[in-house]
């Protein structure tokens, strides 16, 4: 099947639209929407779309270059998909539950004695210390899937704990703290408010991918390789990107108040073409629309693609339901100033977001539907009611400049026959 970098829909996709329930020209008013909107006005570097029902793409547009003043981006371009990161690690370590090696009620000091009394704040701070009181619960390890932990991320700039964070340089992917040495920094740090008690998105999935390689006794980036990557035929996915693939990784860009848009970092002189000193689980992948949209059919088949089973149905079921506490949204219990989601009609599952109410998300969508997005805009959702699942891949941040993912959403649930 040929995969033009063209705003026109192939024939055979428009074939396959029709066979799936899509009108082709409503999904070619997608495309024609981001090139005027976003494309030709500069707001967004590239833009590509996967959209894929039941199994078979659909719908795969790329518009914009690759890098400046180079080729167009195309099928096999890298991203950064940043917290995109997020569910493949939490599907990691569901992989550890399955095999009784831990549990979501597990306290997370039992496999990172770091974080053992660790407080809340109290007080303190911009040159006094902290002053902590003891949790009412110990952070398990359900607090970490679901951001419920009392941690946070230093970019949110709300409080004196994340102000620790950014004097600490903890976010520092490429900096000088390795996983082992991230998790004493941060566990030095009181807790914003005690675990269970309150929803903020955090470096919580870090904590995670530390909690992965203490169990399973291997470094993050292996686990990812030979549990999931391999089997699932993720080619193109990794923390680093191998120097005979760097030609194929984009431009990143950057958008700061009066200044437009910049270069954050240029693909030909990656960062992310040297080995990471952090292995990130909550955002520290490179990956390809082909490659994510291979996760996304393992979750919409259950655990399973290609004879390859990652997960159990059931686990899977368990992952993708609301588990923030008294069936809440995010509206009543979010107190960050940022996340990837949007909070009315919106819970939390074991990494990824849930609509539980669509009307209340004023969106078009299923219940049920589960998603996540990454810091450089990039995207995706799965409704496994519509039996459908969306990439998304560009590169600016922050994620949270345009509406981009509400329009896409919207468009393409108005395509539906």
């Amino acid at each position: 099947m040929v995969h033009a970098g063209k705003l026109a829909m192939t024939a055979a996709f428009a074939g396959a639209a029709e066979r799936h329930g899509f009108d082709p020209a409503r999904l070619a008013a997608i495309d024609r929407l981001l090139k005027d909107r976003y494309i030709v006005t500069g707001k967004l570097p590239n833009a590509q779309l996967l959209i894929a029902r039941d199994g078979e793409t659909v719908h795969f547009s790329h518009q914009g270059l690759a890098r400046e003043g180079g080729a167009p981006i195309d099928e096999t371009s890298l991203f950064r998909i940043a917290s995109m990161t997020k569910p493949i690690t939490s599907v990691a370590f569901m992989m550890l539950v399955e095999q009784g090696l831990v549990a979501l009620d597990t306290p997370v000091h039992h496999v990172l004695p770091a974080f053992k009394g660790i407080g809340v704040y109290n007080g303190g701070g911009a040159g006094v210390p902290f002053a902590v009181k003891p949790t009412a619960e110990p952070m398990r390890m359900i607090d970490l899937l679901r951001h419920t932990s009392g941690l946070t991320y230093g970019f949110q700039n709300r409080s004196n704990v994340d102000a620790a964070y950014r004097e600490g340089k903890i976010e520092n992917w490429h900096g000088n703290l390795d996983l082992d040495g991230f998790v004493a920094a941060l566990s030095a740090l009181p807790l914003e408010f005690s675990p269970g008690t309150a929803w903020n998105y955090s470096l919580a999935t870090d904590v995670l991918g530390a909690v992965v390689e203490r169990v399973s006794g291997v470094t993050l980036d292996t686990f990812f390789t030979t549990r999931i990557f391999v089997p699932l035929k993720m080619d193109d996915t990794g923390f680093q990107v191998p120097a005979d693939k760097t030609d194929r990784l984009t431009d990143c860009y950057t958008v700061a108040p009066g200044k437009g848009r910049t270069m954050l970092d240029r693909g030909e002189k990656s960062a992310w073409s040297r080995p990471p000193t952090l292995l990130s689980g909550g955002g520290g992948l490179v990956s390809t629309a082909l490659d994510y949209q291979r996760f996304c059919q393992m979750c919409l088949n259950g655990g399973e693609l290609d004879g390859a089973r990652i997960l159990g149905r059931k686990t899977l079921e368990l992952m993708t339901q609301n588990h923030l506490p008294g069936g809440a949204d995010l509206t009543t219990m979010s107190r960050s100033m940022f996340s990837e989601a949007t909070n009315a009609g919106t819970g939390f599952g074991l990494g990824f977001a849930v609509t539980i109410d669509p009307v209340r998300s004023m969106m078009p969508g299923s219940k049920g539907e589960y998603y996540w997005g990454g810091m450089f805009s990039t995207a995706f959702f799965i409704d496994p009611v519509e039996r459908l699942s969306m990439v998304f891949m560009t590169q600016v941040s922050p994620s949270s400049l345009y509406p981009i993912r509400r329009e896409l959403k919207t468009m393409i649930y108005a395509a539906m026959t």
